[in-house]
């Protein structure tokens, strides 16, 4: 599994979360304490607000550790808003265009988890996208094919609405001949960030949050010791952080059936 980071509140420098701390998200690239894999090292990411509408995005098929030029914009970029992302792939191979986050108009969007059975199903998957977005598909992983299905339905409009849509074609594309869909990710308009926690079956990526400074960071594991502070988001929810930096829980249910003919 991924490791990820997101920051909503304050502009601060990103390697106040991302390089310093103990327990770094960089630092989980090599080690991480909670992942199925301990090592993240099939590339790394980083996606930003600033004063311009529209993100900045970095990414390199670089282990985190060993990419000073990561390190490097860590050290000068300032931001509200921004989301980081080491790489387990899980299905597509190591490429630049398979690490996240991944990026369309003013959307960042960021995954750790899986469609089960993807290398199998992939052309069902890839159907759901429409054909208006298909250009924009360049790398062959999961994560990209759930983010511009729910671009298409309606990201814009109905985030949770359009991501919870997304996630109940998946499953009936998919049928019985998938395995588990895990979902712990991330998407951020430029103003709201939601942070998702779900999956098919009864076990869902960790996610937890806690408040730093006049912020929210969003992480699938606390980067620092003091994990008193850090907060689980339950199962089946969606943790929402829009400008007034206030976190509010959304519930989060996908097609009760088709998730009970596939657990």
């Amino acid at each position: 599994m991924c490791r990820f980071l997101a920051y909503s509140g304050t502009p601060v420098y990103l390697d106040q979360l991302l390089v310093h701390p103990r327990a770094s998200l960089i630092s989980q690239s090599l080690a991480a304490r909670e992942a199925k894999t301990v090592v993240n090292g099939d590339g790394c990411g980083i996606g930003w607000y600033g004063e311009r509408e529209e993100p900045g995005i970095y990414r390199g098929i670089l282990p985190a550790w060993s990419d000073a030029n990561l390190t490097s914009l860590c050290g000068q970029i300032r931001s509200r808003l921004f989301v980081a992302h080491v790489r387990s792939a899980t299905s597509g191979e190591v490429s630049t265009s398979n690490c996240h986050p991944f990026a369309a108009g003013r959307h960042l969007f960021m995954h750790n988890g899986q469609v089960g059975g993807y290398d199998r199903l992939r052309r069902r998957v890839d159907a759901l996208i429409p054909d208006q977005l298909y250009p924009l598909r360049k790398g062959t992983s999961d994560s990209e094919a759930i983010f511009l299905t729910a671009l298409g339905h309606g990201l814009d409009a109905d985030p949770v609405g359009a991501m919870r849509q997304t996630l109940s074609d998946i499953l009936s594309a998919c049928g019985t001949e998938a395995g588990p869909l895990r979902f712990a990710a991330v998407h951020c308009d430029g103003d709201t960030l939601y942070a998702y926690r779900w999956a098919s079956d009864s076990r869902p990526p960790s996610l937890y949050w806690r408040v730093e400074g006049d912020g929210i960071v969003v992480a699938s594991e606390p980067c620092d010791e003091d994990f008193g502070v850090w907060g689980l988001v339950p199962p089946d929810s969606v943790l929402a952080v829009g400008p007034e930096r206030a976190a509010r829980l959304i519930p989060f249910e996908v097609s009760p059936s088709l998730r009970a003919a596939v657990a």
